[in-house]
């Protein structure tokens, strides 16, 4: 089975193409481990609402933070979109955005349990993320810890990918045979 990284920015196509991947595929578990919009955010609420509405019939979706656990359970191809929101939820729920450290330490040891799944998936999956490094550096302190916690989680699920593809302004670009720059005290 084949595992893709697919990363991109905000309106990159990131999510149409990563569906692509995955196109005719009946039972696929799509899992959104983003927050649950609430009625005060009336445009978050629409954009999930988009997402829900474009996914194709037959799919499952999973409304989970509980990502390892939901692709343990899954019983054929996996989606998951996006790991920003994966991690905005492990600090959310852990209530961390005021301790970089502590957070980091959460997101760094869930991300190597995502890791350790993702490198032995039984099934075709997909996970979808931000490319958080090409932008100016956040100025709010909870900016650079959501920076900081996206990019190390893209280095490590990177790592364990069978592929990894970019889409920047709606085009493709395979990242799979580059090679990975060398881990510091690896």
């Amino acid at each position: 089975m084949t595992t893709t990284l697919v990363l991109g920015g905000t309106r990159s196509g990131k999510s149409r193409y990563a569906q692509t991947l995955l196109p005719e595929q009946s039972g696929v578990t799509f899992i959104a481990p983003g927050p649950v919009p609430s009625g005060d955010d009336p445009e978050w609420a629409a954009r999930v609402q988009r997402h829900r509405r474009d996914r194709p019939d037959g799919w499952a979706t999973v409304e989970s933070a509980d990502v390892v656990r939901t692709i343990l359970y899954a019983r054929g191809p996996v989606l998951l979109d996006c790991l920003g929101a994966w991690v905005t939820s492990l600090i959310d729920d852990a209530q961390l955005w005021d301790d970089h450290t502590a957070a980091l330490d959460l997101v760094d040891q869930r991300a190597a349990e995502l890791a350790a799944l993702w490198s032995q998936a039984p099934y075709d999956s997909v996970a979808v993320t931000n490319e958080v490094g090409m932008s100016l550096v956040p100025t709010t302190p909870a900016g650079r810890l959501f920076t900081d916690a996206l990019g190390r989680v893209n280095v490590t699920i990177s790592r364990v990918s069978d592929q990894v593809h970019l889409v920047v302004a709606g085009r493709l670009v395979n990242l799979t045979d580059a090679p990975p720059i060398p881990v510091p005290g690896g």
